[in-house]
C-alpha cells in the first residue's frame, strides 16, 4: 500500500510539472469591451472563433517554417485586418468626420527596434507600414499623410480609403451621433465638456494585437487599431506608441494592449510591466495584473496580452469578454472570448 501512495504521489508530481510547462508560442487579442454571450448570435460566435483561430494557425505557420517572430506577428495581424470582424484594417470604425483613421506598432525584442504609424488613410496593412518604418526608415514614428506617402514609396499596397467602408461600423458612427447630440453636456460657466465620443466606452474597443516567440527564441510584439468610434481632433490612442500600447524585450516579455487607450498611454502600461518584470523579478503574469489592476483603479476599462520568453502567456482584462487566444509550441489552439 505503502508503495502505490508513493507511486500515485510521484505520478501526480509529474503530471503538475507537465502541466507547468505548456509552452507558448504567440497570443493574440481583437478587442475587448462588453462582449456577452446573451447578445451573441450563434453565427457571430462561430466567425469570430473561426477569425482568431485562423489567425494563430498563420503565425504558426511561420513560426514553424523557421521564421522570425517580426514575420509571424506580421502575418497574423494581416489575417485580423483583412477581416471586417475587428476594428483594424477593412473593419475600422469611422471618426466624427466619417473617415478611418489607422494606426499600429511593432517592436522587435531582440533588438529593442520599433516601428509605427498613426492617422494613416490609405494603407491596407497598417502593421506592415509599421514595420517598414522600423526597418526601411531611421525614424520610429510616422504620422498622417507623410506616413501614407512613405508606405507607397517602399512599395506596400496602397487602397481607396473606401475599401474601409463596411457597414457596421457606419451605422456604429449613425448611432454615436446621435447619442452624443441627446446626451452630450457643455457647461461653459464649469468649464466642463463633453468630446465626442468618450461617453460610450466600447467606442474605443477593438484594436487587434500579437506577440511571438520563435524558434531562435526572440520575441516581437505588434499592435493594429482603427481607433475610437467618432473620435475628433486627430486623436491617436495607445496602440501605436511604443511603451504605452505595445512594447518588446527578450529580456522580459512582448506586451499588446487593448481598450481605453488614454488610461494606457498615462500609465504607460507595456513598458511598466517590462519594467517590473526585469527590476523588481515579477512573473508576466504578476506584472501584467498589477498593471492592469491600476489602469482598473483608475476608471479605464480594456485588457492586455502577454507572453515571455520562456513561453508563458497571460491575458488579462476588466471589461466582460476579451477575444483572445494562444497556441502552443505543439500547435495547440485556444481561442476565448467571454469572462
Amino acid at each position: 500500500m505503502n508503495r502505490l501512495k508513493i507511486l500515485a504521489v510521484l505520478l501526480l508530481a509529474t503530471l503538475t510539472v507537465n502541466a507547468q510547462q505548456k509552452k507558448y508560442v504567440m497570443v493574440i487579442h481583437g478587442g475587448a469591451g462588453t462582449i456577452l454571450k446573451k447578445n451573441m448570435t450563434a453565427e457571430k460566435e462561430a466567425a469570430y472563433i473561426a477569425a482568431l483561430t485562423k489567425a494563430l494557425q498563420e503565425g504558426y505557420k511561420q513560426i514553424q517554417a523557421g521564421k522570425s517572430s517580426l514575420d509571424a506577428v506580421e502575418a497574423t495581424i494581416h489575417v485580423m485586418e483583412d477581416s471586417p470582424l475587428f476594428n483594424a484594417g477593412k473593419g475600422a470604425v469611422f471618426t466624427h468626420d466619417g473617415r478611418n483613421e489607422l494606426d499600429a506598432a511593432i517592436m522587435n525584442g531582440k533588438t529593442l527596434q520599433a516601428g509605427a504609424i498613426a492617422g494613416v488613410t490609405t494603407i491596407k496593412n497598417p502593421i506592415s507600414a509599421a514595420r517598414a518604418v522600423m526597418e526601411k526608415s531611421e525614424h520610429v514614428m510616422m504620422v498622417g499623410d507623410g506616413a501614407d506617402k512613405f508606405a507607397k514609396e517602399v512599395g506596400l499596397e496602397i487602397v481607396d480609403p473606401k475599401y474601409f467602408w463596411t457597414p457596421e461600423r457606419w451605422n456604429g458612427l449613425q448611432k454615436a451621433l446621435k447619442e452624443d447630440s441627446a446626451k452630450a453636456v457643455l457647461d461653459h460657466g464649469n468649464k466642463k465638456s463633453m468630446l465626442l465620443g468618450t461617453k460610450n466606452h466600447d467606442y474605443k474597443f477593438g484594436t487587434v494585437g500579437c506577440v511571438a516567440l520563435d524558434k531562435a527564441g526572440n520575441l516581437s510584439a505588434g499592435t493594429s487599431t482603427g481607433g475610437m468610434t467618432n473620435k475628433k481632433y486627430g486623436r491617436v490612442g495607445d496602440a501605436p506608441i511604443i511603451g504605452a500600447g505595445t512594447y518588446c524585450n527578450n529580456e522580459t516579455a512582448g506586451i499588446s494592449c487593448t481598450g481605453w487607450g488614454e488610461y494606457y498611454i498615462r500609465n504607460v502600461v507595456a513598458k511598466t510591466i517590462s519594467d517590473l518584470m526585469e527590476y523588481k523579478g515579477l512573473s508576466v503574469a504578476e506584472a501584467a495584473k498589477i498593471v492592469q489592476d491600476k489602469v482598473a483603479k483608475m476608471g479605464g476599462d480594456g485588457g492586455l496580452i502577454a507572453l515571455d520568453r520562456k513561453g508563458n502567456v497571460t491575458m488579462p482584462f476588466n471589461t466582460e469578454g476579451m477575444y483572445r487566444g494562444c497556441i502552443t509550441a505543439d500547435g495547440k489552439v485556444e481561442v476565448y472570448i467571454y469572462k
